[in-house]
């Protein structure tokens, strides 16, 4: 393994739009990550296989579609049902203010709403994974 930070960025569910994923994915890898982008309608056992297998540190979840809720509750579940909680795990996309305690006590550690901005991304991503 080259020793660089791996982050899975992901559009769970039937999102199509993946624009915003492929920009954060791109300013991540600029900043000398290594991504591995999934694409588009993975399931959050998709992803977490994904994650896994690729020994990441992190996964970051793009969610436009209004079922961020229960995306991030069976991803969360997952990681812990595989004892990978250690696995850093954002998101993005059209979320509620309002949602975002919620999100953080299932354990997703940052929401980061439309108009963020992509080096503060990176630089949360490398103090966080």
């Amino acid at each position: 393994m080259s020793g660089r930070l791996r982050v899975v960025i992901a559009k769970p569910g039937l999102d199509g739009h993946d624009r915003g994923a492929k920009v954060v994915a791109r300013a991540l890898r600029d900043a000398g990550m290594e991504v591995i982008y999934t694409g588009l309608h993975q399931t959050p056992e998709q992803i977490v296989r994904t994650a896994l297998q690729e020994d990441a540190a992190a996964i970051g979840l793009s969610v436009l579609s209004g079922a961020h809720m229960t995306l991030f509750a069976q991803l969360m579940e997952l990681l812990r049902e595989q004892e990978a909680t250690d696995i850093v795990v954002f998101g993005g996309g059209i979320i509620p203010d309002d949602d975002i305690p919620e999100l953080e006590r299932m354990g997703v550690a940052k929401i980061f709403t439309p108009g963020a901005n992509t080096q503060d991304i990176v630089e949360w991503v490398r103090q966080q994974a």
